[in-house]
């Protein structure tokens, strides 16, 4: 009889036990008060933007169901709030770390060596969130339309383009900043 090998825990290998991670700590609030305050309204936000959407979805089909009948606002309405949702989870889940990374060579690399390619990737995370703020604020001023139903004006539409670009960059910009900090003094602020 032979007994049973004990199943391996993946934090053995994946981890390096020498090595802390940048800012993977869920349970101490980090950053600017600032930050911290608009991302937990962003969360709010996108809470009721949910309910909406699922009165909104639910309504049509219901109309469908029931009536016979489609309720063309329901779908433009929807389709209004999804992109909100997008854009506003967007901002909030890279406020809060959740977006998917692949930090197995940062994990594996020496702290000042990981603060290096940390500012380098927000570094470039800030210009591409300037193009998309540029870039909406260029379709902002050219649009001149409403939406054909419910005639919401279209720049109520795109600005949440702009405030998830303008927020993430400005996060992005710090978190740039706080890895040169790191670079210059050898410790974190």
């Amino acid at each position: 009889m032979t007994s049973p090998t004990p199943p391996v825990d993946p934090a053995e290998y994946l981890d390096d036990p020498n090595r802390k991670t940048l800012e993977l700590d869920f349970e101490t609030p980090r950053g600017p008060a600032l930050f911290r305050w608009l991302t937990r309204l962003m969360e709010h936000l996108i809470a009721t933007v949910l309910v909406a959407l699922i009165v909104s979805v639910s309504a049509n089909v219901i109309g469908r169901a029931l009536l016979n009948r489609s309720l063309p606002w329901a779908d433009e309405l929807a389709r209004m709030l999804f992109i909100w949702l997008i854009f506003i989870g967007a901002a909030a889940a890279f406020a809060r770390y959740e977006h998917i990374a692949v930090d197995y060579l940062v994990r594996k690399l020496k702290p000042r060596a990981a603060h290096v390619l940390y500012l380098i990737q927000h570094l470039i995370i800030s210009g591409l969130m300037g193009v998309l703020i540029w870039g909406g604020y260029l379709v902002m001023s050219r649009s001149t339309g409403r939406t054909a139903i419910l005639g919401v004006p279209w720049n109520l539409i795109n600005v949440s383009l702009v405030i998830c670009a303008g927020f993430i960059g400005c996060v992005a910009i710090w978190r740039a900043w706080r890895s040169l900090t790191f670079l210059r003094n050898g410790r974190e602020t």
